[in-house]
Order: structure tokens, then sequence, then C-alpha cells
């Protein structure tokens, strides 16, 4: 199955223009970016993997998927899921680092925060 794929500036063109026509964000990262990164795209849903438990969508809405792939190869993977349950449903091509280098609108999340090392730590 071919999985539609939408640009970065289609997406910003249909979130800028009208509220109910926006499609749902859906990010689907794997584990380790998500969890490191301090950015989501506006209103982003989260599907975490492995199972990648889908919640509740509107089907009366486009949903996009989106990674931190460039290859769109987890977004694709979730977007055919939602299409085989009757969604319309595309992939962000070139997925969030695509997004962010355009320097489009995100939304701050919480990221994990490291403790500082301790005295003495790093001396080899």
């Amino acid at each position: 199955m071919a999985i539609p794929r939408i640009t970065k500036e289609e997406v910003k063109a249909r979130l800028d223009d009208d509220e109910s026509a926006a499609p749902v964000l859906v990010d689907v990262r794997l584990k380790y970016p998500y969890e490191h990164s301090t950015v989501q795209l506006p209103g982003a849903v989260r599907v975490a993997p492995p199972e990648f438990a889908l919640p509740e969508l509107p089907k009366d809405r486009d949903i996009v998927a989106y990674d931190s792939d460039p290859g769109e190869l987890v977004s694709a993977h979730v977007a055919a899921r939602l299409i085989r349950g009757g969604y319309r449903a595309s992939a962000l091509k070139g997925g969030i680092v695509e997004w962010l280098t355009a320097k489009f609108p995100t939304e701050a999340k919480e990221a994990p925060k490291q403790k500082p090392p301790q005295a003495g730590a790093l001396k080899g």
C-alpha cells in the first residue's frame, strides 16, 4: 500500500487556515528521540511504541503522523494502520526534522534532565 505523504508547508497552511479543518497531528517518534526532545508539533497527540496503541481519533478529520526519521518509516507504518482502520491519514514528509529546519512553530514538552556529574567523576 502506498502511504500518502504531506509536506510541512501543506500541514502548516492547514494549521494556520481554520482550526476545524486542521489535521490531527500524531507524534509517533520512537522512545529515545521522543523522550530526549523538548519540542513537539503544535497540539500533537502522543502515540507511543512499540504497540502504537491508537487513541480515539476523529474520523472526520485528516490525521498526520510524524516521527524523527527523514524517511518516515515509523509514521508511514502508523499511517497505514490508520488507513486500514478507516481514517484519512498521511505521514509528514521529512518528519519533525524538516519541520524544525523550516523553523515552523512547536510546543515545549518535558524531557528528562540529567543530573550534573559528581565532582571528580569525569577524571580518567
